[in-house]
């Protein structure tokens, strides 16, 4: 035990003394940049409203309410074809003649909408807003049409809502791709930068001059890194999405809780790892490259029930995919913990079954495996050699 203590406080020291991974911050700040400056509000938008009319006036004045979207009135087309694409805005909505004449005679009326679709974030917030924008003013309209028809308020209702709906929040309810991604987003830095740095540690222990040091050593320098990683876990699942504006509804102690067998299943697929890549220099070149796939494979931007049976079961040997469904499902949906019980039983099966793989290879490399069949085979041997004896 005291080899263990000791292990332990040398690497978590050392840690603490050059906290390089600290860069994991920096690169979480880098990647926010883009929120700056009001970029997700007040964006731009363009509108030509050819009609002047007091039903187009009010569609302005709906899409004025919105704090996604700053109109901006042109008197003509080209016009605002130019700054759109002079990236100056990043939409132009066109108001048609004889706008409010064809809504009050309840024709199809059509709002040519054209956006600037290389910014994905903005252009979803924006579609969303004209979407409710227009449905709020054909709402109001309908109320106006029926009651002066002599329709009562509770007629009113029915007509309009026959079916009384509820919408439930699902995965991460956000208004933008940048949302529903961003918990996934974070389950794969987490990730990736524990690999990395267990996978260095083991290489590290393995190639030490005086030799391999004993077991109980690595347990102590592997368990050094769960608490600057479940620190980590606090900061991208818990801070960072409060200063985003994301919603986050589970308490530190369950963040903990959800993060700390994923911690155990990535370090035992660093064991793996470890004895696959067995060079540092193999680290960077490898699982660069790896972390594309597994966060498609993760199904964060892809719902895992589309994918072919075999790609869902290598998807299923990831960590990152159990703890993406587990810490979305707590921290965005509101789930219980109980609720993702299965995916904390099988991130602990998954770093058990990964580490004893890592284990067995590294024996079967040692010769420690062929040293126990030749044991096994003598005790065999004698024993039959005793039963002969005797008989």
């Amino acid at each position: 035990m005291a080899i263990y203590w000791k292990s332990f406080r040398t690497l978590l020291f050392r840690l603490l003394n050059r906290p390089l991974w600290l860069l994991l911050v920096v690169s979480l700040c880098l990647m926010s940049l883009v929120y700056l400056n009001s970029t997700i509000t007040d964006l731009p938008v363009g509108v030509v409203d050819q009609d002047h009319s007091s039903s187009s006036r009010q569609l302005i004045r709906q899409l004025n309410t919105s704090s996604k979207i700053e109109t901006i009135i042109y008197d003509s087309i080209p016009e605002a074809m130019d700054d759109i694409n002079g990236r100056k805005l990043f939409a132009v909505i066109m108001i048609p003649r004889d706008f409010e004449k064809r809504l009050l005679h309840s024709e199809t009326v059509t709002i040519p909408a054209y956006g600037d679709a290389s910014n994905r974030l903005a252009n979803g917030q924006i579609q969303q807003d004209i979407m409710l924008a227009y449905r709020e003013m054909l709402t109001e309209y309908n109320h106006q049409t029926l009651r002066a028809n002599g329709f009562a308020a509770s007629q009113i209702d029915v007509i309009l809502s026959p079916i009384k709906s509820e919408t439930v929040a699902l995965f991460n309810p956000g208004t933008s791709f940048a949302a529903i991604t961003f918990p996934g987003l974070l389950v794969m830095l987490l990730q990736h930068s524990l690999l990395m740095a267990s996978t260095r540690v083991n290489i590290t222990l393995n190639t030490l001059p005086q030799g391999k040091p004993p077991k109980v050593v690595y347990l102590g320098s592997l368990s050094a890194l769960v608490p600057i990683w479940l620190f980590l876990s606090i900061v991208l699942f818990i801070l960072w999405p409060w200063v985003l504006g994301y919603r986050q509804v589970a308490s530190i102690p369950e963040i903990l809780l959800l993060t700390f067998p994923f911690l155990i299943a990535v370090i035992g697929v660093s064991k793996l790892l470890t004895e696959c890549l067995r060079r540092v220099e193999m680290i960077y070149l490898t699982l660069s490259f790896l972390t594309t796939p597994v966060f498609y494979l993760s199904g964060t931007i892809w719902p895992l029930d589309a994918m072919p049976g075999w790609v869902q079961f290598v998807s299923k040997l990831l960590p990152s995919t159990w703890a993406t469904n587990m810490i979305a499902g707590v921290n965005q949906m509101g789930l219980s913990i109980s609720s993702v019980g299965i995916n904390i039983v099988m991130l602990l099966v998954l770093g058990c079954v990964y580490a004893g793989i890592g284990i067995f290879i590294s024996m079967l490399r040692s010769g420690q495996i062929r040293q126990y069949f030749y044991i096994f085979k003598k005790l065999k041997s004698k024993k039959l050699h005793t039963e002969v004896s005797e008989s």
